[in-house]
């Protein structure tokens, strides 16, 4: 035999053949660790797919448990508010004649009022033991109509709305923090609670599409729950 072959069963191999050989045996061993690590990845990324799922399963739980309890809670006392909860834990206040004067951004009497009876309640039921840890941010939402009477062009007038509903919201924030009746919550207020105004960004319409001014100005207390997070973390893991 030839110095310049190798064996295959007992029987010499020209050294071309074997060197193909030896490629194919690579590629093969290279296809099973490429299935491997593939299946692998399926099930990481199966597995933690199912936690999104659970995480998206148990948020939902918990704002359809939240409304429900916030419900229950004022129900006898929106109406004389005019006030609304929506099922994505919006608390909307929607009475203009009682929460500021036209152009103004101090509260009303009545608002203040309104505001000593609902936050102190308000924050009994979300810092409680079943909430207090998946609330994210506690929001108090400025919204105007898209008017403002004398701008140039509906540019200035959404300017002009923007201030306004940012001092508007910031004289809420200021009043319910002070209050005596929330003073056990205020560190956790100050790590949760902020001030958004929003101008005329999310006008009320009817059902033709058309803006409704007097629903428009509005204020919104809206919570939201940290299930973005988490489930952030979760893929952020995967990719």
């Amino acid at each position: 035999m030839s110095d310049q072959s190798s064996l295959l069963d007992g029987q010499p191999v020209p050294e071309g053949e074997a060197h193909w050989l030896s490629v194919a045996d690579l590629m093969a061993g290279l296809m099973m660790v490429f299935m491997l690590v593939s299946m692998v990845f399926m099930v990481n990324v199966e597995t933690e797919r199912n936690k999104v799922r659970d995480v998206a399963i148990l948020y939902d739980q918990l704002r359809t448990q939240l409304y429900k309890d916030l419900k229950a809670e004022f129900a006898d006392d929106m109406t004389r508010w005019g006030a609304e909860l929506d099922e994505d834990l919006a608390f909307r206040f929607n009475n203009t004649d009682v929460l500021f004067d036209k152009g103004d951004a101090d509260l009303k009497p009545e608002f203040q009022q309104i505001l000593a009876d609902f936050f102190p309640r308000y924050i009994r039921i979300i810092t409680g033991e079943s909430y207090r840890e998946d609330i994210l941010e506690v929001r108090i939402e400025g919204h105007t109509s898209s008017g403002w009477f004398g701008a140039k062009n509906e540019d200035e007038a959404y300017i002009r709305n923007m201030e306004l509903s940012q001092e508007r919201t910031r004289s809420t924030l200021a009043y319910v923090l002070e209050l005596s009746s929330v003073e056990q919550d205020k560190n956790w207020l100050k790590t949760h609670l902020t001030a958004n105004g929003l101008s005329s960004a999310k006008p009320v319409r009817d059902q033709q599409g058309d803006e409704v001014a007097e629903g428009s100005r509005r204020v919104e207390f809206r919570v939201r729950t940290d299930a973005e997070g988490r489930i952030a973390t979760i893929l952020d893991k995967v990719l």
